[in-house]
């Protein structure tokens, strides 16, 4: 999986570039717009990143358990199963059925305060564009893996489970876009562009639509499908903004709200009840005790802290070299033994930390460079250079001769 990352980042990026370059154009053409902010990509960039270096602890769990279930309580015997699912058809039918089973867990992060607390990092951002789509949760797989459970009952292998869902994943990643008008008979039936507009949008008339991952036809059986209508313009966001570019306070602020919410509850069952309810639910007592005002998805600001061209400039080259650094460590993961994880992850995670403190302000530039050199210290000082081999990288990434 990491390595499959790995490998679509060129091409994630490259597309990126030309969905910037497009809305450059129509904007100077007068006939549409940039849907690009500088520190609003990096965060997102940097959230991708994140979600990706942490999964390496993460992976084991969901996946871990889904094969300990597929082994010791599948309904179908291993024999016929591991025959069925090889098959072309099972193929295709383990795609739709991964793609249902999606539908539930997506709507149940719309719908369930403890999984919007994951699935909310992924609608933080109030522009829509590619690099939206890479913005994503660190915390998912704790309670993700309930919702995929089916799949390894009726027998799915774990290969084949672990393949549909990354071809999944995959094609989302295109239908987040504003350059992409609606697509007639295709928006009927599949996720595209203009369906996934409304997923994201916090207008009223599109809250907690259109759910499925590849198709359409979950959200029209169960009642959760609406078209985007050119005269209601979807407004992007979280309905409790983030205002920050801090990738931690972005996995950690709506369970940070809701541990908040049970600590003040008076009573004991709904301090159980603000986890399962919807998002935003809070007990009476909590509500009035503190108050927040009311959102009007009408007059919603998007964030934007003025940073210096220096303070830009060395955030895009942060994004550089972390890509790489995430690469490698990616790359290499498998090989790693748990310190070896340990060690890149906080190391990584330090290193977004400062470049959001940068775009942020909570940095200067000067702070931050010495914050950096740190960083680079620990890095040569930890045990990671010896598992890890920018040479090695290389020959094995193009396959070069030794």
């Amino acid at each position: 999986m990491g390595k499959v990352i790995v490998y679509a980042t060129p091409v994630f990026l490259l597309l990126m570039a030309i969905e910037l370059g497009w809305g450059w154009r129509a904007q100077r053409k007068g006939t549409g717009r940039n849907t690009y902010r500088l520190a609003d990509a990096l965060n997102s960039l940097g959230l991708g990143m994140m979600s990706q270096f942490t999964a390496v602890f993460t992976r084991l769990l969901r996946l871990g358990i889904y094969s300990f279930i597929y082994s010791a309580v599948s309904l179908v015997p291993p024999e016929a199963a591991r025959e069925f699912w090889s098959s072309w058809y099972g193929w295709v039918l383990a795609l739709v059925f991964y793609d249902f089973c999606y539908y539930w867990h997506h709507r149940a992060g719309h719908e369930v305060a403890i999984v919007w607390a994951a699935h909310a990092v992924h609608h933080q951002s109030q522009d829509y564009n590619l690099s939206t789509a890479l913005r994503q949760t660190s915390s998912g797989a704790l309670l993700g893996w309930v919702f995929y459970i089916p799949m390894a009952l009726a027998g799915v292998p774990p290969v084949v489970f672990g393949i549909v869902a990354l071809i999944d994943l995959l094609y989302q990643f295109w239908v987040h876009t504003e350059q992409v008008g609606k697509l007639g008979w295709f928006d009927r039936w599949f996720c595209s562009p203009s369906n996934h507009r409304v997923h994201h949008a916090v207008n009223d008339a599109y809250l907690d639509k259109n759910y499925g991952g590849i198709w359409m036809v979950w959200d029209r059986m169960f009642g959760t499908f609406k078209d985007e209508d050119p005269a209601n313009p979807c407004v992007y966001g979280t309905r409790a903004p983030l205002n920050s570019w801090d990738p931690l306070w972005a996995n950690a602020q709506v369970y940070a709200g809701l541990a908040h919410s049970a600590w003040h509850a008076r009573s004991w069952a709904d301090k159980l009840r603000v986890f399962f309810k919807p998002p935003g639910w809070r007990p009476a007592d909590v509500a009035e005790r503190f108050p927040k005002s009311v959102f009007q998805w009408q007059t919603a600001q998007k964030f934007e802290v003025p940073a210096s061209k220096s303070a830009q400039a060395l955030a895009v080259v942060l994004l550089l070299v972390m890509i790489q650094c995430v690469g490698l460590f990616l790359w290499f993961a498998g090989r790693m033994p748990l310190t070896g994880w340990a060690w890149g992850v906080a190391l990584l995670t330090a290193t977004l930390w400062v470049q959001g403190a940068l775009l942020q302000r909570r940095l200067s530039v000067g702070l931050a460079l010495v914050c950096l050199a740190a960083l680079v210290a620990l890095t040569m000082w930890s045990p990671l250079p010896q598992w890890i081999s920018f040479s090695q990288y290389n020959q094995e990434f193009f396959r070069l001769p030794k």
